[in-house]
C-alpha cells in the first residue's frame, strides 16, 4: 500500500466508530445531492470513498430495488460502521481502492463522491479512473455536506487557491480527466459540483 493509501486508511481508521455521530444533520444534506444526479429506476451508482455509508440510502433510494448501489472504501473500520449501521442493507459494501476499481468499463451509471477529492493520491489519474468506469453521458457527483469555506472555519484553517475543489482548480482538472462540469455549487449549507463523462 502506498504512503498516500496508508495515511488515509490511517485517518479514518481513527474516527470511523464516531463518525456519524460526529455529523448526524447530514442526512437532508445526503439526500438532496444524490437527487441531483439525475438517477432512474433501475441504473447502477458507485458510492466512492463510501465511509459509513451515508449517502447509500439515498442512493437505493433514487435507483429503487432493480438498480444497483455499491458502495467502495479503502478503511475496513468505515465499512464495519457502515454495516453496524445497517447501510449494508442498502448496497453492496466492497472493500476496494477507488484508484484501482474491480469494476468494467462503462458499468455504471453514475458516481458519488462525498469528501473524496481531496484524499486521491493523483486526482487527474484517479478520476480518470472514476470515468472508465461510468458510460459516455453517465454523471458524476463530488459532494460535501458542508461548503468549502464552512469546512475550513471548522478545521480551523483558511481556503487556498490551489484547493481543488475551487471552480477554477476544478473545471480544468475535470476537463482534463475526460469530465465536463455542468454545475457548480459551493455555499455554507453544501459543495456540490456535477459533471458528465464525454464519449
Amino acid at each position: 500500500m502506498s504512503d498516500d493509501h496508508t495515511h488515509v486508511r490511517e485517518f479514518f481508521t481513527a474516527r470511523a466508530a464516531r463518525w456519524d455521530s460526529r455529523f448526524p444533520d447530514d442526512g437532508p444534506a445526503y439526500q438532496a445531492a444524490a437527487s441531483e444526479l439525475g438517477l432512474r429506476p433501475g441504473d447502477r451508482v458507485l458510492d466512492a470513498g463510501c465511509g459509513t455509508g451515508r449517502a447509500l440510502p439515498a442512493l437505493r433510494g433514487a435507483v429503487g430495488p432493480s438498480g444497483a448501489v455499491l458502495g467502495i472504501d479503502l478503511t475496513p473500520a468505515m465499512l464495519e460502521a457502515a454495516t453496524r449501521a445497517g447501510r449494508d442493507r442498502e448496497g453492496q459494501l466492497l472493500l476496494a481502492d477507488v484508484t484501482q476499481l474491480p469494476l468494467r468499463d462503462a458499468s455504471l451509471d453514475a458516481v458519488f463522491g462525498a469528501g473524496l477529492i481531496s484524499h486521491l493520491p493523483d486526482p487527474a489519474e484517479n478520476l480518470r479512473e472514476l470515468r472508465r468506469v461510468v458510460r459516455p453521458g453517465g454523471c458524476l457527483a463530488l459532494f460535501h455536506p458542508i461548503g468549502r469555506a464552512a469546512l475550513a472555519a471548522r478545521q480551523g484553517r483558511r481556503i487556498t487557491a490551489d484547493d481543488l475543489r475551487a471552480e477554477p482548480n476544478l473545471r480544468p482538472l475535470l476537463d482534463g480527466s475526460g469530465w465536463r462540469l455542468t454545475s457548480y455549487v459551493d455555499e455554507d449549507a453544501r459543495f456540490l459540483a456535477l459533471a458528465v463523462r464525454g464519449g
